[in-house]
């Protein structure tokens, strides 16, 4: 059985709680749900931890409650106390990139100018570890991402994220099971 330290990448607070920002949040409370475990505040991971099993796996559910932009404090201060390693890492977070309602897979990688993921690297010292991507569009020009990021989403945006949200949850145990190409093939056909 693998400890595994499932990531969702946020910003505390009631201001953000619907905000494109935190979809990692989003989808860790639909897993919280799904596998029906609480989360508490852990003041030494600097974050709201969860525990659950999964296909025989351990999973430490952390979201993190520093600003984004210090999300690898937590996940770093996690990862090391119980030590587990890059490889059983999953980040998820929101990707301008992707159009809204996508979800993908993949290992490693830049940080694509995430300041989150930028984090992340940097406190854990690699890039090797996997990320959910929940698209949510790009609102056009470089100059709004900003504010993009940091308002709510239409209803209809919001309905197809949570739909990728559903579907991203779905092939987790085989994530977590070391099938990651069965769980890509069949997220990325959807």
């Amino acid at each position: 059985m693998a400890n595994w330290l499932i990531a969702g990448l946020g910003n505390p607070g009631p201001q953000y709680e619907h905000t494109r920002h935190n979809v990692g949040f989003w989808w860790l409370d639909q897993l919280a749900h799904d596998l029906v475990t609480t989360f508490k505040v852990e003041n030494k991971f600097h974050g709201q931890l969860a525990q659950a099993q999964l296909a025989g796996h351990k999973l430490f559910l952390l979201k993190p409650l520093k600003f984004m932009n210090r999300s690898g404090q937590s996940v770093a201060a996690l990862a090391s106390f119980y030590k587990i390693p890059p490889s059983n890492i999953l980040v998820i977070h929101d990707e301008l990139d992707l159009p809204v309602g996508t979800a993908r897979l993949k290992r490693g990688g830049g940080h694509g100018g995430h300041n989150g993921l930028r984090d992340i690297i940097a406190q854990t010292g690699g890039k090797d570890f996997l990320r959910c991507r929940l698209g949510i569009a790009h609102p056009g020009d470089a100059r709004q991402v900003s504010d993009y990021v940091l308002s709510k989403p239409s209803q209809a945006d919001r309905q197809l994220i949570v739909s990728a949200i559903d579907d991203s949850t779905r092939v987790l145990s085989d994530v977590v099971s070391d099938d990651l190409e069965k769980a890509m093939h069949w997220l990325h056909s959807q």
